[in-house]
């Protein structure tokens, strides 16, 4: 995956969808390495995003990484339409799938050749994904509760994304997403998170391009 450096991973939840290859144009051509997609079911969270038809649709107009965050209540449902319509990594939530189910939905998701992430919500212990470390390629630590872009960044959470490094080891992917800004974008960094996802503060900013530059720069 990443091989430690440190990933911008810009959020589509906050891009004006009305001129979205415009957009995605926009932050690869100033350096962003993935795209973050928000799948959001309206009952696992109290929203409703994207479906694969789009992450299909968009598929070809970029060479930016997949990387698709499931926010629904049964992932093993929807894993597989999103790898075919183009995401190459799939995160699912602890919180959404027990445990007997945790195994075969990541290698199912590994056999369909996609990268597997855990994700934690911010009342998670972080003890939840320690046993599928070696399993797993990245974990996924939100500093909001999921469901709407603009949140305000919870420093809480910088706790397990420590203990999470440390469990993990350096060459390990952990991704933070939520309220990330250039005002704290070092700390979850100098805490261990390597992947960092940034909605409203790239595509709100006025300057999308500039302000990846700066989480960068800062990061």
């Amino acid at each position: 995956m990443s091989n430690g450096k440190i990933i911008i991973a810009p959020s589509l939840l906050s891009a004006d969808f009305k001129r979205l290859e415009q957009e995605i144009s926009l932050v690869e051509k100033a350096g962003a390495e993935w795209l973050h997609l928000d799948i959001m079911d309206g009952h696992f969270v109290p929203n409703l995003t994207i479906g694969p038809s789009v992450v299909a649709f968009l598929r070809p107009a970029t060479k930016l990484f997949f990387d698709a965050h499931l926010m629904v209540t049964d992932p093993e449902k929807y894993a597989q339409p999103f790898v075919e319509a183009g995401a190459q990594s799939i995160s699912f939530h602890v919180e959404a799938v027990n445990g007997a189910k945790t195994k075969p939905l990541i290698d199912k998701i590994h056999a369909l050749g996609a990268k597997v992430g855990l994700t934690i919500n911010p009342d998670t212990p972080a003890e939840q994904v320690k046993p599928w470390l070696s399993e797993i390629d990245l974990v996924l630590v939100m500093s909001v509760f999921p469901g709407f872009a603009g949140q305000k960044f919870m420093p809480e959470v910088l706790s397990k994304v420590r203990q999470i490094r440390q469990w993990a080891g350096p060459d390990f992917d952990i991704e933070i997403d939520g309220g990330i800004t250039t005002a704290n974008v070092r700390e979850a960094v100098d805490a261990g998170a390597n992947v960092v996802v940034a909605g409203t503060a790239v595509f709100r900013a006025a300057d999308p391009a500039e302000a990846i530059r700066q989480l960068k720069r800062i990061a």
